[in-house]
């Protein structure tokens, strides 16, 4: 027995070492490298935008379909028939300020003579057609033209405040409310401010077609550019920024309209305005041109019979047809940018 006991705790000490070893831990194998691919650059999140980048515009929403321009032209006639008395009120007191102000009670005394002269350079009817077009031309040239130095500062006042009266009284009537003529000039002033400097910044936008327009003209004058290619160039160069600024302004005739809200400021009212008409100016400057072309064709089909058969009329029926424009203008563009909203 005493020699078989120490081999006993032999074979108890050799289980006990080798429990030791099989309980440590074990050296984990290296797992091999996965390929992610080529290396890229990752892209910030919020990327401003830059004009030269087109891939990073933001897609133009789907925007619902804009009404034709003849139907905006009849949409507003019709509102303005329904509310004669309270429109023709506005139109009335602007007509009646511009003229005691601005025009002043004295007609054109040089368009008989003008049209004398036109009609001597030929004979026919065809002499007679365009010696009243002329005419016509020349009274639209000089119908905002006072008869003193302060008549344009007066013209500009009663435009800013006219057209307040009118916005005013257009989102009244739009919502369904009853209102007043001089509720438009009392309670429609309150936006004085901001309307006139989104006047000023609608004057800003204009910088660039001026600056176009000028050296266009100067280098045409002065003969400085000779060949085809060099008048094409600066031609060029006034048709882009004409853009420019026509692209800027196509917001702002919209921000008018925007500002005129409770608790809005200009900048706040021009970002909503490029808000809705991102992506649809072209759109927007077919309807723009279809509005003053209408106007100016409809007073030169109604002021050529007039020039040519009873002259003395014809330059108040003009005036009368200018002082009406303003309210159909303010209505189209209104009912414009309601539709796309």
């Amino acid at each position: 027995m005493p020699k078989t006991a120490p081999k006993r705790d032999a074979g108890k000490a050799v289980q006990n070492t080798t429990k030791r070893k099989s309980s440590a831990p074990k050296p984990q194998a290296k797992m091999a490298p996965q390929s992610s691919g080529p290396r890229r650059l990752q892209v910030p999140k919020a990327i401003w935008y830059n004009p030269l980048t087109w891939h990073h515009r933001p897609p133009v929403p789907n925007y619902k379909p804009l009404p034709k321009a003849r139907l905006l032209i009849v949409q507003v006639l019709q509102q303005f028939w329904q509310r004669k008395s309270l429109f023709g009120g506005i139109t009335a007191t602007y007509g009646v300020l511009n003229l005691v102000l601005v025009r002043g009670l004295s007609g054109s005394t040089n368009l008989d003579t003008l049209k004398n002269v036109l009609t001597s350079l030929g004979h026919g009817v065809r002499a007679q057609l365009l010696a009243s077009t002329g005419s016509f031309v020349y009274l639209l040239a000089t119908s905002g033209s006072g008869n003193s130095a302060a008549s344009g500062v007066y013209q500009f006042v009663l435009l800013l405040l006219c057209s307040l009266a009118f916005i005013w009284t257009l989102r009244q009537v739009t919502a369904g409310k009853q209102v007043r003529v001089r509720d438009g000039f009392y309670q429609g002033m309150y936006p004085l401010v901001p309307f006139l400097l989104m006047f000023l910044l609608f004057a800003v936008q204009l910088i660039p077609l001026a600056i176009g327009g000028s050296i266009f003209s100067t280098i045409t004058v002065n003969g400085i550019a000779v060949h085809l290619w060099e008048k094409v160039l600066w031609l060029s160069l006034f048709v882009g920024l004409g853009i420019w600024s026509l692209r800027m302004v196509t917001a702002t005739l919209f921000a008018f309209y925007i500002v005129t809200l409770p608790d809005m400021t200009p900048i706040k009212a021009y970002k909503n305005a490029c808000t809705i008409v991102y992506g649809r100016r072209l759109l927007l400057w077919r309807k723009l041109i279809f509005l003053p072309t209408a106007l100016f064709l409809t007073a030169l089909i109604i002021e050529l019979p007039l020039i040519s058969f009873a002259t003395p009329l014809a330059p108040w029926v003009l005036f009368v047809l200018s002082m009406a424009a303003l309210p159909i203008v303010h209505g189209y563009l209104y009912n414009l940018y309601r539709e796309m909203l």
